[in-house]
């Protein structure tokens, strides 16, 4: 196993007091595997990828659990340790690349020296690396787009640029936050298919950070979905999305437009999804959830596993 995250919580604190942001969270990537992290914003997804990653904001802690990255447990780790593992054997292709690339420095100044950090290539062999990667993620006339700005590049450019950067050194797991946001659809299959292809060539992990069950559908190999910090179903891709067993899936499901449904609106789960200091002690779908009982508003259900599901839903074996 790659990297296992074991009951991870983490916390953060506000002029309100400490808030739990994500609530014993467990899930693993084995090698070669394609992991999606599905749910709405404010779901936990992107917390949950600064956490392995160790970039936190300074008011936010990881307070308990294990991320045992090759044996080697990261909460362990010191912050100049965590720099030898960061950008190198993991690394991460974040939600808008316009304000991850430095905008005074060009694309070619940004990759190589992602390179010439982590390696010990000299400036021409970091140079040839860099017009290889180029080549290998579709940007065409390499020699002339490194001398390019990022405002000078498309969205989609610049996003193979932040995949170029991220492959740069090879690592062992890619972490993508919402790669395909702001993206046209077009485009977005092509950063996906992008991303597939990497995986093959590399053998590398992937944890892929979605809101979209469409991508995911495209290109993962498991479905973990995240609510209010926690995880409450998690399956092989096939399981999820054809045999939901959480109503929260179930309703992320059913939001997908279809070309086969005429009715005139599209269905939305009701209500919203709690800030992170107001999720109750019992489920935190409960108000939202057409199949809610007392019970359900008693305390929190137990994430139940049965085969190769894992499921948070004392429900879960009833009819869709």
């Amino acid at each position: 196993m790659l990297l296992e995250v074991e009951h991870l919580t983490t916390e953060f604190t506000t002029r309100r007091g400490k808030v739990q942001a994500i609530r014993d969270v467990s899930f693993s990537i084995d090698k070669g595997e394609i992991l999606a992290l599905v749910g709405e914003s404010g779901s936990g997804k992107s917390v949950t990828s600064l956490s392995i990653m160790g970039l936190l904001s300074s008011n936010g802690k990881v307070v308990n659990g294990h991320i045992n990255f090759n044996g080697q447990d990261l909460t362990a780790m010191s912050e100049k340790q965590l720099r030898h593992i960061r950008g190198n054997r993991i690394s991460m292709i974040f939600q808008e690349p316009m304000t991850s690339l430095n905008p005074v420095f060009t694309v070619g100044d940004q990759i190589m020296e992602s390179i010439l950090h982590h390696t010990k290539l000299s400036k021409k062999e970091a140079y040839e690396k860099m017009i290889a990667l180029l080549e290998t993620v579709g940007i065409p006339n390499p020699t002339k787009r490194v001398k390019d700005y990022p405002h000078q590049l498309s969205g989609g450019m610049r996003q193979r640029i932040m995949i170029a950067i991220a492959m740069s050194c090879e690592p062992e797991l890619l972490i993508a936050d919402e790669p395909t946001t702001a993206l046209d659809v077009t485009i977005q299959a092509q950063i996906l298919d992008l991303i597939y292809r990497m995986r093959e060539q590399f053998n590398i992990s992937v944890l892929l950070i979605t809101h979209d069950l469409g991508v995911v559908a495209e290109a993962a190999d498991r479905v973990a979905v995240m609510y209010c910090g926690r995880i409450v179903e998690e399956g092989t891709t096939k399981e999820i999305l054809t045999d939901p067993r959480h109503p929260y899936t179930l309703g992320l499901l059913k939001s997908i437009p279809r070309l086969d449904d005429i009715s005139e609106r599209l269905y939305m789960i009701p209500g919203m999804v709690p800030p992170p200091e107001e999720v109750p002690p019992y489920c935190a779908f409960a108000d939202r959830c057409d199949r809610c009982t007392d019970e359900c508003r008693r305390d929190l259900p137990p994430l139940i596993t049965t085969e190769s599901r894992k499921v948070r839903c004392i429900h879960a074996n009833m009819g869709k």
